[in-house]
């Protein structure tokens, strides 16, 4: 019998004494021998998540720039006068562990909105592989390319579901694909591409979780480059398995020209409902009547190239190609109906149904992810507004402060103030973790420092709100009663507006304070035991609004100039790539918020060459609120007692991306000014956001009188 853990133990003690089968788990622990065929491995159970958590919305994109919209384009009233959606389904794009996704939207308030487009069409998938962590991402700063490090949070999600080889895979895409089957319609479809290593295991998790096999679709692409030596055949395709919930499912056939591009002469056929067969057509004498055909139904090997050169490639070593995509979508769903991508990577899913008029939700854990797909849009948004055709709006959301909520065990369907005290004990314990992730010695002899660290303390903001004015006001007097100069303050959260204004008037004050952000990665306790979590200091925005009064029954107009950016990010250290290097190579490095190129010639000689030299390299997009405020956030929680969904503000309000100016691989430049946006005079504040070239976004507030 293999070892047990204690727990584990324990574990078996209880479920024996409360006469309660073993989970499947305990198989495998207790007995080596399988004696039954089954489909099993490793910790595989039954248990499907049904957590319930409530979707923040931290941005809008309607109309994709701020140009007055033309009358034509108000797409017969789905748009208002200032370019915003004001009725329909709004696309959605989330941020986060598509689990808790998965089981937030299977069991929440947004199943109603889903179920009522008619449900859930289409779900395509293309989970990660077991080919190493593929986070990584070339990002051009210049003539050079910098290869960004995967964050912590994607590395442990690529050790869950590889750590232990296709046992952790299994259990991570089973769970998720019941979830998705829960929430696929009736008559829905999914496609899920996998290559050679996991093709045996997900066919048989789909015959499971599905049972309604159609096909193994053959992608072949042509344009696969050859390998000079190999010990085996050339692998030039990949395979998509397409399953379905029930035989009552959305299917349109799919044409394709012949291969060799000819025209055909085919006999005429007609369906003999007797025979149930196709007979062929003949004339009066008895002739065969023939039909030029130009093309032939797409059977199930697909010869599809790999990518478009001419400009689609976004950097992600998965990423499939639109043509793939819109195969799938236009076979598997209807104008008007919602496709899903849970796994959307740089966002070809999403970018192809908007094209072909379908709605969208498309999920990804990675935030550069997001990013990406983002610019995407936003790129097919401009596109069909030039053509003159028809975009929806997207939303971008995550699950925020409510994850981190149920990473500590919050209950968000309790009472405010059961809440409240299991937030307070939870807390405690959690605060510990961050200063351990801090490398923070622990104090108890202040009330608003937590611990110290190199001659600072620490101040840990909390888990379920921004840190406030009111939160570092009270850090400053406590700081003056005790001749305190130096703080480090940790947040998830800032916010709106308190930096840098409260970090001037601390340093009036001779106080030094620090602002730093809180990643995700300290919510697995083995990044925190390796050492691996970095806490990023917070950049800092600058801008310049330019108001100019109307004229002559001109309106007046409030333009935002974009004059700086600061950040203080490191990714290894000069001195570190100079003591490592070999020679005749070379390194990019980020240290202290530059970005240097590190190189040693045959000699070992070491030379640097810098490659941030202005403060807009950093930035990749930024985008303007004209009139933050007006559109509060809500959300809708399920009332404890009666069960029944109410809408609540958060206190918080939505950006709504009104401009923006963003690079692409094909065009590096940035516009620093925004478009003059027409506006009524008054009190107003301008919300300004910026995403550098790592994805991380930074917010500003502004406020002005026009």
């Amino acid at each position: 019998m293999p070892r047990l853990t204690e727990q584990e133990q324990q574990e078996i003690i209880r479920f024996i004494e409360a006469d309660k089968p073993l989970p499947d788990k305990y198989r495998f622990l207790l007995f080596e021998d399988k004696r039954e065929v089954e489909l099993v491995w490793n910790g595989k159970t039954n248990e499907v998540c049904n957590i319930v958590l409530p979707f923040q919305t931290i941005e809008q994109v309607d109309e994709p720039r701020a140009e007055k919209p033309s009358e034509d384009n108000m797409q017969l009233g789905l748009f208002d006068t200032r370019g915003r959606q004001r009725k329909g389904w709004t696309n959605k794009l989330i941020w986060g562990d598509n689990k808790l996704v998965l089981s937030s939207l299977k069991n929440g308030p947004l199943r109603d909105e889903i179920e009522a487009q008619g449900g859930l069409k289409l779900i395509y998938i293309d989970p990660p592989f077991d080919v190493g962590a593929d986070f990584s991402m070339n990002i051009e700063i210049g003539e050079e390319v910098f290869t960004k490090d995967p964050n912590i949070l994607e590395e442990i999600a690529y050790r869950d579901t590889w750590g232990r080889g296709a046992d952790s895979f299994l259990a991570m895409i089973y769970e998720r694909l019941i979830l998705m089957r829960d929430l696929l319609a009736d008559d829905g479809s999914i496609y899920v591409h996998c290559d050679w290593r996991v093709n045996n295991y997900i066919r048989s998790v789909l015959d499971e979780i599905f049972g309604n096999f159609r096909n193994e679709i053959i992608w072949f692409y042509p344009n696969s480059g050859l390998k000079a030596k190999s010990k085996k055949f050339h692998q030039v395709h990949d395979v998509l398995f397409h399953f379905i919930k029930s035989n009552n499912f959305v299917w349109n056939e799919q044409r394709e020209p012949f291969d060799d591009g000819k025209v055909k002469r085919q006999p005429m056929r007609k369906f003999n409902s007797t025979t149930k067969k196709a007979d062929v057509v003949r004339n009066q004498d008895g002739k065969i009547l023939y039909v030029e055909v130009v093309d032939k139904l797409v059977n199930s090997v697909w010869r599809i190239p790999m990518l478009n050169i001419g400009g689609e490639i976004l950097g992600y070593p998965t990423q499939k190609p639109e043509t793939l995509l819109e195969r799938i979508i236009k076979a598997s769903s209807n104008e008007g109906d919602l496709v899903a991508d849970f796994f959307c990577g740089s966002g070809t899913t999403a970018a192809v149904a908007e094209k072909l008029g379908r709605k969208w939700i498309a999920t990804d854990l990675g935030k550069f992810a997001i990013h990406t797909t983002r610019k995407r849009m936003i790129g097919v948004q401009r596109q069909l507004k030039a053509n003159g055709e028809n975009y929806r709006a997207f939303e971008i959301l995550n699950l925020g402060k409510y994850e981190r909520q149920h990473y500590i065990g919050v209950n968000p369907n309790l009472r405010q103030a059961e809440q409240q005290k299991q937030s307070v004990e939870r807390e405690k314990a959690f605060t510990d973790l961050i200063l351990r992730a801090y490398a923070a010695e622990k104090t108890d002899s202040f009330t608003n420092f937590q611990g110290k660290k190199a001659g600072r303390l620490v101040a840990v903001g909390p888990v379920n709100l921004p840190v406030t004015r009111l939160f570092v006001e009270e850090i400053i007097l406590e700081c003056r009663r005790h001749q305190i100069t130096r703080v480090d303050v940790l947040g998830f959260e800032f916010e709106m507006g308190l930096f840098p204004n409260v970090l001037d008037e601390a340093k009036s004050k001779g106080i030094n304070i620090a602002p730093k952000f809180i990643p995700a990665e300290v919510f697995d306790k083995r990044a925190v035991e390796q050492g691996q979590v970095v806490f990023h200091d917070m950049a800092f925005i600058e801008v310049k609004p330019h108001i100019t009064a109307g004229e002559r029954h001109k309106p007046t107009t409030i333009a935002v100039e974009l004059t700086d950016f600061s950040v203080f990010y490191s990714q290894d250290s000069i001195s570190h790539a100079e003591q490592t290097l070999k020679n005749r190579s070379s390194r990019i490095v980020v240290e202290k918020g530059q970005v240097a190129k590190v190189s040693k010639d045959a000699d070992g000689i070491v030379s640097r060459e810098m490659l941030t030299k202005h403060w807009t390299d950093w930035i990749d997009y930024w985008s303007v609120d004209f009139d933050f405020e007006s559109k509060q956030e809500i959300i809708r929680m399920q009332d404890s007692q009666t069960g029944e969904w109410e809408e609540q503000w958060t206190g918080d309000y939505v950006f709504e991306n009104e401009w923006q100016s963003f690079r692409t691989k094909k065009d590096r430049s940035l516009e620093l000014t925004s478009v003059a946006h027409e506006c009524e005079p008054g009190p107003r504040k301008l919300a300004i956001k910026v995403v550098d070239i790592f994805g991380n976004d930074t917010m500003t507030i502004v406020e002005v009188l026009v």
